[in-house]
């Protein structure tokens, strides 16, 4: 599997379906890859989480939705890899980007851009296959990247001018 296969199975088709349509839509996906390519494809989607593991995107994610746990954040980064590669690139460089793109969802008038166990799909059908998970891939971060926003209003105004503007209430 190259990483430009791996993008086009975890992109979502439509942006604004329910987060059970979009996990639906990647698992009919998944299950048509044999075993290695589920291997292969948990550990594209293992390092983007990786990758997208900064208190610089977590801050993002405080402002538009109140992401306050390792939890939300591991939901809210699984929702960002389901935009694209080019959504996802562009929010990594720098995550105030994802307020000019109409791609967070909303649930009960909120902004709601999680996605529930996205990330664990691909094990979930090769356990299912084999009676056995994935081989473990490690993170090797305990830590978000970067230094630790400050989640005063004022300091979000400056560093994330536009996702303030649309979402802090």
């Amino acid at each position: 599997m190259t990483e430009e296969h791996f993008w086009t199975l975890v992109q979502a088709p439509d942006f604004h379906a329910t987060p059970d349509e979009i996990s639906d839509n990647l698992k009919n996906k998944l299950e048509q890859l044999c075993d290695s390519e589920l291997a292969d494809f948990d550990k594209y989607f293992n390092q983007k989480m990786r990758i997208s593991y900064t208190w610089d995107l977590w801050a993002a994610a405080f402002i538009i939705c109140g992401c306050n746990s390792e939890y939300a954040f591991s939901e809210f980064r699984s929702w960002l890899i389901s935009r694209g590669r080019a959504i996802f690139d562009k929010a990594l460089e720098n995550p105030d980007n994802l307020a000019g793109y109409d791609v967070i969802p909303v649930k009960d008038e909120q902004p709601y851009p999680y996605l529930d166990e996205y990330d664990l799909l691909a094990g979930q059908i090769y356990e299912n296959r084999n009676e056995d998970e994935l081989p473990f891939v490690p993170s090797g971060v305990d830590e978000p990247q970067g230094k630790r926003f400050k989640n005063k209003a004022k300091f979000l105004k400056l560093q994330y001018p536009e996702l303030f503007k649309l979402y802090w209430q």
